[in-house]
């Protein structure tokens, strides 16, 4: 009598998302339009699910799927940049080991370096230029270099977040971020939601206007992007009362924001996921207030 394993639907799945890729490795470069589509769309499907312990689990493979698909056509900007923003997103949302949660950072960045390479070739060498050089090369972007501008920067973002807050060579990196958010927001300040307004704010609300920050400055960005999403970001709301209403001590703006954030509706094309993570961090900002204002 033989003996068959039973198998977990947990396991299953996660199998059988595993042989998908594993076809599709084999099929090759001949469906190169069909394989590159299928990364588009399961990218897609990731960002609009709403549950994020599902995410946290699915992803790898789609991270694999990336993996063997660039194995295939490294030079792909548009499977580069899908990689870079999964690897960051994955990085920072779901990993909590800080070097494994560092060493994806860095392939993150280094994925979106190689897709604004492929764009523009005088980018390679990014990362080590002077500041000065490194900003006038950012002015001279243009709508054709958005998406991979932008990619770029917000990876760095990831490796600032994943290097611990003692890392004062990461953190030196802010102003070259400031710069890229700045070059996006003059571009298409609605991109991606308008996120940029919220990188902005966030840098400018680091620090209160007695140590050099710019809290008020960081305010109107925050009140931007909430403006230009018509307050479907809901992380827009989160950051703004985290970075902004915590620095000021202003509890009414912090719980006001935070209680709107916990009523929307968190069902929106390309923010589901966003916005659901946005309402568990609302709800943890919202249980710690007294303590923190008090």
């Amino acid at each position: 009598m033989s003996w068959t394993p039973a198998i977990s639907p947990d396991y299953r799945s996660r199998w059988l998302a595993l042989c998908s890729c594993t076809l599709l490795l084999l099929l090759g470069g001949c469906i190169t339009t069909a394989t590159q589509q299928l990364a588009t769309n399961v990218s897609s499907a990731l960002v609009n699910q709403n549950d994020p312990a599902l995410v946290r689990d699915g992803a790898p493979a789609h991270l694999l799927l990336l993996e063997g698909l660039l194995e295939g056509d490294p030079e792909n900007e548009e499977l580069l940049l899908a990689a870079a923003r999964m690897y960051g997103a994955y990085a920072t949302l779901f990993v909590e080991d800080r070097e494994r949660a560092r060493s994806m950072a860095e392939k993150a960045h280094g994925y979106a370096s190689r897709a604004l390479c492929q764009r523009r070739p005088d980018t390679c060498a990014a990362d080590d230029l002077p500041f000065d050089e490194f900003t006038a090369l950012v002015d001279t972007m243009d709508q054709q270099d958005l998406s991979a501008l932008y990619v770029y920067a917000v990876t760095w973002v990831s490796r600032i977040q994943t290097s611990g807050p003692g890392d004062f060579n990461a953190l030196a990196n802010l102003p070259r971020i400031a710069t890229m958010m700045e070059r996006v927001v003059v571009l298409d300040e609605r991109y991606d939601f308008g996120q940029a307004h919220i990188y902005l704010g966030a840098m400018d609300c680091r620090l209160s206007a007695n140590l050099g920050g710019r809290p008020e400055q960081g305010r109107l960005h925050f009140e931007r992007a909430i403006a230009l999403s018509n307050g479907r970001n809901l992380r827009a709301q989160v950051e703004f009362a985290r970075r902004c209403a915590r620095l000021t001590f202003d509890r009414e703006l912090h719980d006001r924001l935070l209680n709107e954030v916990l009523v929307a509706d968190p069902d929106e094309a390309g923010m589901t996921l966003s916005n659901v993570l946005a309402q568990q961090e609302a709800r943890i900002l919202l249980d710690t207030s007294t303590d923190y204002f008090e």
